[in-house]
């Protein structure tokens, strides 16, 4: 990892840009000894993750009179965090901003070292391959349901009227003036949707890739190999600058069956929009690597949606082919999809992004090297080419739920199972796991670039909470730490290198934002953990007759068609404008078992690109999907930042034409 002997350098570069010389920090005094409750909200029943000591010395939490902004400037070492006086302009204090505001200068450096500026040259998207299809040929791919349920919003401090909505089959909100806030429908549950990466500095529009079910009442098996009819969608969420509205860019009907993972280039296959190839070539937006429930693993070259329409009245012939597909076995002995599924899979996020790992239904980790020229591995059939792995090992007992690759090695990987392991691989010996970790179930798991370690959405059905922790590489040594306790099932997180931040989604929908802490020390020892979460809104099923939930009469309808004839949405949003607060966190929450939860948060992800790092998209069952700004993490460092690659971008790219986005009407799909 010798990407990250600098990081203590540039935390302490960033800390001193924004702190004066002639402030001093204060020693704070020590409190009284006192005994750790055991209804403390950071202690787990469970003791694996409670400190072994019985009393533990505990700094007193006094109120500071000095109150600084994110502007003002004040002076820290590393080894002082914790002792930092004042409380920044987003009303939470110094001490917890701090961490954030050296993430930005971290982070920065970091993808100046490790990231491509083009990448994979050969893999352009051609006009040839790309065929419209009717609107009697699409319906056949787009999601059944044509109207999404019934919901309003509660905004925070926010007085307006609170009128019931429903928005047709891709239809979308505009921008909340004040919140920024979107919402727009996808048109079934969804299950897996990323953010398309761009160089720092980049204009124009954020896009996002999703899939949704094409039923709302739709079983898959996760057993056996299967196909269905389906489409991924290409959203263009604008400049998120709260004047446009999110719309349907294209979508891509495919028969290769549902989508449980899907993952972009981390960096080198984006473009200008406005960037001039000669026909049939197209300025591309984007390499998207989608795992089928088929077995498949296949790689497209996504254009700009521009750039499409120009060759729409040209000549196209043929299909829609990708660039490549990833199959286990070998050319001569196929392995006609022994190891089941693919449930999860991650792009190497170092340049030069030639590596792939995906973990199979069967324990299987299969590993492709996406530059190989090797015939034995690289295979021409029909048209099509076929990628075989270099290496397989057996990693676990049973299903891999999660793959991740470490941000700051090419040799290290986490995978994690339903066999309640999680393991840490050295890809130069795979006979033996690096560490190894008996735990929870994990559905999914998250790899920071600065902290040695891992962050899993991990539950178990005996114990009393589930959450989030932080479980050390295993060269520190210290025990597993508790960053979020939630009741119910996490379905997903994410985290914004940028921010050194958090999301999660869950059963009851709930999305929580969270601040880590210094994690190069122990943080076991660190106590109020509880001040670092903030929700960002509540996602709560209403009965439309106001009869409480649980205490109408007949049976729990479990069919969508029943439920929001019964149910409507109401969703809950946490003023992020005027700071982040903890008070709907004591909210109490009625949760019925026995009901289909049209609430529930299966996806969240945050922006990974720097110009729009504070924003996150979340989706679940209901198949809306909602765009939020967490405003409050912004600062005056991410905003030096976000200037200097923007500049810098500007200089690079000042001989092409500038972008100016525009909204796409209608829906455009290809087959």
């Amino acid at each position: 990892m010798t990407s990250l002997e600098n990081v203590g350098k540039d935390d302490q570069d960033a800390q001193d840009a924004c702190c004066p010389k002639d402030e001093k920090t204060q020693s704070r005094g020590r409190g009284k000894k006192r005994k750790i409750r055991e209804d403390d909200s950071d202690a787990l029943d469970d003791a694996d993750f409670v400190p072994e000591q019985k009393e533990a010395e505990v700094e007193s939490e006094e109120d500071d009179e000095c109150v600084y902004s994110d502007e003002e400037e004040f002076n820290h070492s590393s080894q002082s965090v914790s002792r930092i006086r004042g409380s920044a302009i987003n009303g939470l204090s110094n001490s917890v901003m701090s961490i954030i505001w050296s993430s930005a200068t971290i982070n920065k450096n970091f993808r100046n070292e490790n990231l491509l500026s083009w990448a994979f040259p050969e893999w352009m998207p051609s006009a040839k391959d790309w065929h419209f299809l009717s609107a009697s040929e699409a319906e056949n791919y787009m999601p059944k349901e044509t109207e999404s349920p019934t919901f309003t919003n509660i905004r925070e401090g926010c007085k307006e009227e609170r009128p019931l909505h429903k928005l047709q089959r891709f239809e979308s909100f505009p921008y909340h003036a004040d919140r920024w806030d979107t919402t727009f429908f996808a048109g079934g549950p969804v299950w897996s949707m990323e953010w398309c990466p761009c160089p720092d500095g980049a204009p124009g529009s954020q896009y996002a890739a999703l899939y949704c079910n094409r039923d709302m009442d739709g079983r898959h098996k996760t057993k056996e190999l299967h196909t269905e009819p389906g489409l991924l969608q290409l959203w263009d969420l604008g400049v998120l600058s709260g004047t446009s509205m999110p719309c349907l860019a294209y979508a891509i009907a495919q028969d290769e069956g549902c989508i449980w993972s899907m993952k972009w280039c981390p960096s080198g296959a984006w473009e200008m929009p406005a960037t001039k190839r000669k026909f049939p070539q197209m300025a591309r937006l984007g390499l998207l690597a989608a795992a089928y429930s088929n077995g498949k693993i296949l790689i497209y070259a996504l254009p700009h949606p521009n750039s499409l329409l120009a060759h729409r009245k040209s000549q196209m012939k043929g299909r829609v082919q990708p660039v490549l597909n990833l199959k286990l076995g070998c050319g001569h002995a196929d392995h006609t999809g022994q190891s089941g599924q693919c449930f999860s899979f991650d792009w190497l996020p170092m340049k030069p992004h030639n590596l792939l790992a995906a973990g199979f239904y069967d324990g299987t980790v299969a590993l492709w090297d996406l530059s190989t020229k090797s015939s034995l591995l690289r295979v021409r059939t029909a048209n099509k080419i076929c990628l075989y792995p270099y290496h397989c090992f057996l990693a676990h007992d049973d299903v891999i739920r999660t793959v991740n690759w470490c941000r700051a090695s090419s040799d290290l990987i986490a995978t994690a199972g339903d066999d309640r392991m999680i393991k840490m691989w050295d890809l130069r010996k795979t006979h033996d796991p690096v560490s190894t970790f008996r735990r929870y179930l994990t559905t999914e798991a998250a790899w920071p670039v600065r902290w040695s370690g891992i962050l899993l959405a991990q539950e178990c059905c005996y114990a009393t909470q589930n959450g989030i922790h932080f479980i050390e590489s295993g060269f520190v040594g210290y025990r597993p730490h508790f960053v979020a306790p939630r009741k119910s099932t996490i379905w997903s997180i994410s985290f914004s290198d940028w921010l050194n931040t958090c999301v999660t989604g869950d059963n009851i929908g709930e999305l929580i934002m969270c601040l880590l802490i210094d994690l190069s020390v122990n943080p076991n020892g660190i106590k109020r953990t509880a001040d670092r979460r903030f929700p960002v809104y509540r996602a709560e099923m209403v009965c439309f007759n106001s009869v409480p939930m649980g205490n109408a009469a007949g049976p729990e309808p479990t069919h969508h068609r029943d439920v929001v004839k019964k149910y409507y949405l109401c969703f809950h949003d946490t003023d992020m404008v005027r700071g982040a607060s903890v008070s709907s966190l004591s909210l109490p929450l009625k949760v019925n078992f026995g009901q289909m939860p049209l609430n529930a948060l299966y996806k969240v992800r945050l922006n990974p690109n720097l110009g729009a790092s504070t924003w996150v998209l979340s989706a679940g069952q209901s198949g809306l999907v909602r765009a939020h700004c967490l405003r409050p993490l912004n600062s005056p460092v991410l905003n030096k930042v976000e200037q200097e690659s923007a500049a810098q971008f500007a200089a690079m790219f000042q001989s092409q034409e500038g972008y100016r986005p525009t909204a796409h009407q209608g829906l455009r799909v290809f087959d």
